[in-house]
């Protein structure tokens, strides 16, 4: 495995960087796309289809001339409601989940160029605008989850450990009154891996502890 890690390309390359950029400009744009789909009526499974069918579509227009590289999927697109926390990717044979005004909806999708992996996410709430803003709880959640990832970016740093980023959106969450989804993780991410091992949690369960 160290020999592995080793061997393994650095963003110190240029061409690794060019290669995140891209996935990650890629899926940047194609979630702009999701997210118009987000209205009342709309299924989830057709709204997913959609998210993956462009994935495909945009990986597949770069290094066409590298026949070997692997590109494509790397988090398939996910459209999760109300209080499915997440990872809500229905196949074709599943009972469909229409999405209707007030629901709140979060999105995520991942897409990688020769395993460098770029994965995005957005909450929403359906049939929100300037017109018709968002309130009451559904507001406070959002907010402490936004503001949560805000501060956990300027945490993530050489030398900073994982349990300060966890005790920081703890505190977060709780001047909103809300509380962080426990056990859930945010992992390292590799070439070819999206699980990497460093990790961090939001709200550890005691045996996580």
């Amino acid at each position: 495995m160290a020999d592995v890690e080793k061997d393994e390309p650095s963003p110190a390359e240029d061409i690794v960087v060019t290669k995140y950029k891209m996935a990650g400009d890629m899926v940047n744009g194609l979630l702009k796309e999701v997210i118009e789909k987000c209205v009342d009526g709309a299924s989830v499974l057709s709204i997913c289809m959609f998210g993956d069918d462009r994935l495909l579509a945009e990986t597949g227009k770069v290094f066409k001339k590298e026949k070997e590289m692997k590109k494509g999927i790397a988090f398939p697109t996910c459209v999760s409601v109300n209080n499915c926390i997440c990872h809500f990717s229905p196949l074709r044979t599943d009972p469909d989940v229409t999405l209707k005004t007030g629901d709140l909806v979060k999105i995520d999708l991942g897409a990688h160029i020769d395993g460098f992996i770029a994965v995005v996410a957005h909450t929403l709430i359906v049939g929100a605008s300037k017109d018709s803003p968002v309130d009451g709880r559904k507001a406070d959640v959002i907010l402490a989850a936004h503001n949560a990832v805000e501060v956990a970016l300027r945490m993530v740093k050489p030398g900073a450990e994982n349990n300060t980023v966890t005790d920081a959106i703890q505190k977060v969450a709780e001047s909103y009154k809300c509380k962080p989804v426990e056990g859930m993780l945010s992992h390292q991410l590799k070439r070819h891996v999206i699980d990497g091992e460093k990790a961090i949690i939001q709200n550890p369960s005691e045996t996580q502890k």
